[in-house]
Parts: structure tokens; C-alpha cells; sequence
């Protein structure tokens, strides 16, 4: 019995000494450094390096190119990077089951967001009912956000139009008219509406390309047979929102982005309906998982009210736009 129990324990050691060198250097590629993953661990970086170079020593295999403070994976450091994500992803999913199987709704979720309108309503409604859960933002456009998603990089996200995923379920949470906005030096100030034939010679500003916004406006002004140009990319809400401040053109944004201002006069593009629909998004392999059931039962009971008070009706989100 006792040279069993000492088996025993030497096998867990192993194995547990295995655990610790490959969260160390997932830390490390998931941070781009040492020093990034020593501070996300809570770790000496001494520690870190000497946890990574062993895995590598003891499978004489090259994992991490170091060229200074930054690291770059190699191939096999690449391979293992999306095993250890894997791994990682689902002992904090196996955290989460059996908290919420004990009664306590904790841990953390992970929500990427096209932008902080719609994450921050349902961060609020969500944290009223689980006080107790952290929850993370991650914002960037449509196409960043799914990969997020896809990367395991996120629980859950909040984004709008994507090309079909088969890996990922959309439900539709809320849909908005796109719209146009100038400062009041421009000859457009004060107008109600425009037609898409307006706007060619006048100065676009547009998000970057995988901007659902951008990419609704396009495939409009396509359909019309109508030709911007030039047109200038600026990189957020936000920058558009103060470029056409500055006088520098005419804005493109959805219609719950743009902000009233003295100075500014938004205008419904009046021969075209553009819009853009967002949806609430998880991985199929990960629906079950409790905090994101629990995330997405708060959300769409918060779209069904939100649609009801803006009078227009409940919103088909029991239905997905993918799967």
C-alpha cells in the first residue's frame, strides 16, 4: 500500500510539474514575453524562462524565438500554443460548471464587443444578477471580435454581420439604420436627409476595412451604382465621430454611435435603407458552458425589453443566424 500511494504521488507530481511548464509558456505566447507572462502569473520571469526552456529541453524541440523582450513562436511553439489555449479554456469552463453546479454564480467572462453601446448595457443587466463574476471587455470591429471568439480568446462576443462561421451560433439581439453627419461648416448642415447620388466628390470618412458599418455602406452605395471617392479610414467611433468635428468630411456610423452635438447635424440617407444587425455569438462546442447560458439569457431578456419600449415588438432571438 505504501509503495502504491508513493506511485501515486510521484504520478501526480509529474503531472503536475508538466501542467506548470506548459501554463508557462502559454503565458508567454499568449502575452508576447516573459516579462508579460512573469506579471500575469505572479511569478519571478527568471521562474518563466526557466519553466520554458525545460519543456523545451526535455522534448528537444524549439518553441519560442527570442529576439530581445519580444518572442515569436516557432512552428511546434504554434502547434502547442493552440493545444495549451484548449486546455486552458476548459479548466476555466470546468471552474465554471462546478461553481455554478455549487450554487455560486463566479469566475470570469470574457466579452468581445465591436464597441462598448450594446456590451456595456449587457454587462450591467449581467452583473446585477451575478455580482460576483468578472467580467472582461475586448473591443475592436466585427471581424476582430469573431476571431477573438473563434481564438478562445473570448467567451462570448456582441458583433454585427460576419461571414458564416460553422463553429460559431449567432442570435440576432438588435438591428439599426446607418446614417450620414457633417459639422455646421458644410452645405449639408441642417438638412434632414440625403439621397446616395449626393455624395460623390464629397470626402467619406469610413472605419477600417471589417467594419460592419463600413461594409453596409459599401454594399449600398454598390447596389446604387454610386462612386465615393476620396475616401479617408479612420480606426474608431469615436476618430470619426471628431474628424467630422474638425471639419475633415462626412461621417458613416450606425445611428446609436452618433452623438448629438451643436456643431453637428446627423442625415437619414432617405432612397436607401442601410443597416446593420447585431448578434449575440459563442462557440456550438461551448453553449452549455453555465456563465455564458447565463450571459446570454440576461441579454436577450434585455433585448426583448429594450424592443418593447422602442415599440417595436420582440426581437426573433430564439432563432440563430447560423447553425
Amino acid at each position: 500500500m505504501y509503495l502504491s500511494n508513493t506511485k501515486l504521488i510521484v504520478f501526480t507530481l509529474i503531472k503536475t510539474m508538466f501542467y506548470t511548464l506548459l501554463r508557462s509558456f502559454h503565458a508567454v505566447a499568449n502575452h508576447g514575453g516573459f516579462t508579460a507572462a512573469a506579471r500575469a502569473l505572479n511569478v519571478g520571469q527568471p521562474t518563466i524562462t526557466t519553466q520554458v526552456r525545460q519543456l523545451e529541453k526535455q522534448y528537444g524541440v524549439e518553441l519560442l524565438v527570442r529576439a530581445g523582450r519580444k518572442v515569436e513562436l516557432t512552428d511546434a511553439g504554434r502547434d502547442l500554443y493552440e493545444v495549451t489555449r484548449r486546455m486552458i479554456s476548459a479548466e476555466q469552463e470546468s471552474r465554471d460548471l462546478l461553481q455554478a453546479h455549487g450554487g455560486r454564480e463566479t469566475g470570469r467572462l470574457r466579452l468581445a464587443a465591436v464597441g462598448p453601446f450594446h456590451a456595456t448595457e449587457m454587462v450591467s443587466a449581467f452583473k446585477a444578477k451575478n455580482p460576483q463574476v468578472e467580467v472582461i471587455m475586448l473591443f475592436g470591429n466585427s471581424q476582430r471580435t469573431l476571431q477573438r471568439l473563434v481564438d478562445l480568446e473570448a467567451d462570448v462576443a456582441v458583433l454585427a454581420h460576419v461571414d458564416d462561421d460553422p463553429r460559431v451560433h449567432m442570435v440576432p439581439y438588435s438591428q439599426h439604420r446607418v446614417v450620414a453627419f457633417v459639422n455646421k461648416s458644410h452645405p449639408w448642415y441642417g438638412r434632414q436627409s440625403i439621397r446616395l447620388s449626393d455624395l460623390p466628390g464629397q470626402r467619406i470618412l469610413l472605419r477600417e476595412p471589417g467594419s460592419t458599418t463600413r461594409l453596409a455602406f459599401e454594399t449600398a452605395i454598390r447596389a446604387a451604382g454610386v462612386e465615393i471617392d476620396p475616401v479617408m479610414e479612420i480606426g474608431s467611433r469615436e476618430a470619426i465621430w471628431k474628424g467630422v468635428e474638425c471639419g475633415l468630411g462626412v461621417g458613416i456610423v450606425a445611428d446609436f454611435e452618433y452623438v448629438p452635438h451643436a456643431d453637428l447635424s446627423p442625415l437619414t440617407i432617405e432612397d436607401t435603407e442601410v443597416k446593420t444587425r447585431y448578434f449575440i455569438a459563442y462557440l456550438k462546442s461551448r453553449q452549455h458552458a453555465p456563465l455564458i447560458r447565463s450571459f446570454q439569457s440576461v441579454a436577450l431578456d434585455l433585448a426583448s425589453r429594450l424592443a418593447g419600449r422602442n415599440g417595436q415588438g420582440k426581437p426573433a432571438a430564439a432563432t440563430s443566424r447560423i447553425g
